[in-house]
């Protein structure tokens, strides 16, 4: 029985054992993992799977129960077993599933070349960008590289009339070394992730980002406390937008747990900023027709020149909110249900060079590593480690590791004052080049 036929066929048995409505959701995936370390491969994995995850409603309560066991009598147990479930849980008035039949055109999001390209040059991908990045003198250790390529297809029927589906590919490959100097160690890495394999990075390009990344902080030195401008690269964008994303989710705002719960159509911040969350970009790495219960998905505007917009629901979360589902039901597969997440989240490019932003610098840190939580959703505050370059009169001086900054989320958007035009859309979390004035830095 084809996937299409068996999701509807579930659907109406979940039905005929006494659910009011039901959701049958179908996941088959292939997935293979090549590892190199050295030149030498030290693993390659490759594997498929399939399984069902049932989402039933009965008297108002809901129940949830998967298999990996496509046949016949244990989809029968399991969907049983769901309707069952349901008998027991607390009923809640918002348990719906949704009724929208339609869905959003994507292009690009299936290569049907990747499963043709031969093993060997996958694995020959793998190794050439660790040798590489290893044939600088000041690199002295491979941490290892490696290839990864997933395809996976949804199937995706409930009983308000729904049946829809999508496949999708990614694949990649990176590296990552230590740069040693004297007793001194750092290390670099870079990756390229893509819907297509004709679209991924040469090997050079992304083995000579990782060496840089790791000799480039060599012999790094201590600053002292003081106020300063922080330049975020756009590889520690999640540093910012991580926090701004959790505020948004629609079910953190009705319980009280984020920062920007009272905040809509309010100013947030600088006028430069405008973050996005866009499931219909072609060959996006977060896009898809619909989202993890049906719900097509959209482009919207999260914050708008400095205003928050709207924040991010699923089915349920907004019915309970009075609101509409914005297309955010996110799912880790077929084995858990619909949470609420984004799809390509990120700020809006800007009209500044980088390197304009670096020379219009007086005095500042250049941020190329954050450790620590970020954002805190909650309260706002900011918190983290640093590492990066120091720039004294619009010139990177020297390296620094080991500093600490701070500060709350609505001072540091507000006082953002120049964004780059350096935004890369093959990441589905990101944001160009930004410079934050006079943040405080914890030093010596």
């Amino acid at each position: 029985m084809e996937k299409k036929e068996l999701s509807e066929s579930l659907v109406k048995k979940c039905l005929e054992k006494g659910a009011d409505s039901s959701e049958v959701f179908i996941e088959s995936s292939r997935n293979l993992s090549v590892e190199v370390r050295n030149g030498d491969i030290e693993t390659v994995q490759e594997a498929s799977s399939s399984g069902v995850g049932f989402r039933v409603l009965k008297n108002k309560a809901m129940a949830f129960s998967y298999s990996n066991d496509m046949s016949e009598k244990a989809l029968e147990n399991t969907l049983t077993r769901a309707v069952s479930f349901a008998e027991s849980t607390t009923p809640d008035e918002y348990n719906v599933l949704p009724s929208e039949k339609g869905e959003t055109t994507v292009q690009g999001l299936y290569d049907p070349e990747l499963a043709k390209v031969s093993m060997d040059e996958k694995i020959k991908m793998a190794k050439q960008v660790e040798e590489l990045a290893m044939q600088d003198k000041r690199i002295t250790k491979s941490g290892g590289s490696g290839f990864s390529e997933s395809e996976r297809e949804i199937f995706l029927t409930n009983s308000n009339g729904l049946s829809k589906s999508y496949k999708t590919t990614v694949c990649s490959f990176g590296v990552y070394v230590v740069a040693e100097k004297g007793e001194q160690k750092s290390s670099g890495g870079e990756y390229c992730n893509r819907r297509f394999y004709k679209d991924l990075k040469s090997p050079q390009e992304v083995a000579e980002k990782a060496a840089k990344d790791a000799y480039k902080m060599l012999d790094p030195r201590m600053v002292k406390t003081q106020k300063a401008d922080v330049i975020f690269d756009p590889d520690v964008a999640s540093a910012i937008l991580a926090g701004v994303r959790s505020a948004v989710n629609g079910e953190r705002v009705l319980q009280g747990a984020s920062f920007l719960g009272d905040k809509i159509d309010q100013r947030i911040g600088s006028e430069l900023i405008t973050i996005i969350d866009d499931g219909t970009r072609a060959k996006g790495l977060g896009s898809q027709p619909f989202d993890g219960e049906g719900v097509p998905t959209q482009k919207r505007m999260i914050v708008e020149n400095g205003v928050l917009k709207g924040f991010m629901y699923n089915t349920i979360v907004a019915k309970r909110a009075g609101q509409k589902s914005t297309g955010n039901a996110s799912r880790g597969g077929y084995r858990s249900i619909p949470g609420i997440g984004p799809h390509n989240f990120y700020m809006a490019n800007g009209d500044t060079p980088p390197q304009e932003i670096i020379k219009s610098t007086k005095k500042g840190l250049w941020l190329k590593g954050v450790t620590g939580y970020g954002i805190n959703p909650v309260n706002g505050h900011f918190s983290g480690g640093a590492s990066g370059f120091w720039i004294e009169n619009g010139q990177v001086v020297f390296p620094v590791k080991g500093l600490t900054f701070a500060g709350t989320a609505f001072d540091m958007l507000n006082h953002m004052d120049v964004v780059g035009n350096d935004l890369d859309l093959n990441r589905s979390f990101t944001a160009p080049t930004f410079r934050i004035k006079n943040m405080q830095i914890g030093g010596e």
